[in-house]
């Protein structure tokens, strides 16, 4: 018997009701075990220290353990296809910064992974303002005695924290502004980048505050400006580049939360709330601008539309600097 229209409108409004009920009841259930963060670098890097501060939160505020797994190497492939193959059930995300969300597209011939197409934005969580820091023995204390000091030592090497990362691209990009003649001398992270430029084996590097701040109150490191398009006010006397004489240098490093492609919108929601939550909270922003990061928060919609920009943007810094990695 062929059902009437009215039973068939019935039978619809049941299995949208159904649908709704079972995804409200997802997400109200979720999460109901451990939270794993995947992050791409090693303990104590700055996406490490920030995985690890909302993660604590989080995990108090929800009841349950975040877990932080630390899988460094390859430039973050090795942690992005970990995140990537996971099931899409909200239960890993991915901690990722600039290079892995633009930096890698454009650097990379071959990438086992598309940011926008295997992976889910939750939320743009923080942005930590990059500096250009001198060995202090040098004599220079402002971006036009570096230029000026680099193109009276044509060849002056610069460390970086790895081939195709933001503090190498940062370079990139100031050399093309600049004009100067500069050799990149890569390290495997800032670990041994700010150790470098200490012991005068390259000249200058570009890293975050965390890494650079026991230096400077030491005196063996000098703040010279930071990439930021305005003054951070965890260093309102530092000068950005821009405004040193290089105008159109901007250049930083955001850290966000990416889910595995497929994760239920809902999942995403409350991931997305519990996070800002953590974010917003008073002792959780002080901790972080203590460490000279500042928490942002976004919705997943700003946080794509974000991964997007800067993916043309690095693009196009890597097309023309001619930046690559070995």
């Amino acid at each position: 018997m062929v059902p009437s229209e009215r039973v068939k409108d019935a039978i619809t409004i049941f299995i949208f009701a159904s649908v709704v009920f079972a995804s409200e009841c997802l997400a109200q259930a979720f999460p109901s075990h451990p939270i794993r963060f995947v992050v791409p670098y090693g303990a104590g890097g700055g996406p490490d220290v920030v995985a690890r501060v909302i993660g604590r939160q989080l995990g108090e505020n929800v009841g349950q353990q975040v877990i932080v797994d630390n899988r460094p190497g390859a430039g973050g492939i090795i942690a992005a296809e970990i995140a990537m193959k996971s099931p899409a059930d909200g239960y890993t995300l991915f901690i990722a910064d600039t290079g892995h969300v633009a930096i890698n597209p454009a650097i990379y011939k071959k990438l086992p992974y598309d940011p926008q197409k295997d992976f889910t934005p939750v939320t743009l969580a923080v942005s930590t303002p990059l500096f250009m820091a001198v060995n202090a023995r040098l004599p220079i204390e402002t971006v036009k005695q570096f230029i000026d000091y680099a193109k009276a030592h044509p060849g002056l090497s610069y460390g970086s924290s790895g081939n195709g990362s933001s503090h190498h691209l940062g370079m990139e990009l100031f050399k093309s502004l600049t004009g100067v003649n500069l050799t990149h001398v890569p390290y495997k992270g800032v670990a041994q980048s700010v150790p470098a430029v200490i012991a005068g084996d390259v000249a200058v590097i570009i890293a975050a505050l965390p890494s650079l701040a026991p230096h400077v109150k030491s005196g063996k490191v000098r703040l010279i400006a930071v990439g930021t398009a305005k003054r951070t006010p965890t260093q309102p006397n530092v000068p950005t580049v821009a405004e040193s004489g290089v105008p159109g240098y901007e250049i930083d490093a955001d850290i966000g939360f990416l889910a595995p492609a497929g994760t239920p919108r809902e999942v995403v929601a409350k991931l997305n709330s519990e996070i800002i939550k953590v974010l917003n909270t008073p002792a959780i922003t002080q901790r972080l601008a203590g460490l000279g990061i500042d928490a942002v928060g976004s919705s997943p919609e700003e946080y794509a539309e974000a991964i997007r920009a800067k993916i043309e943007k690095y693009a196009k810094l890597v097309r023309e600097s001619g930046a690559q990695v070995d």
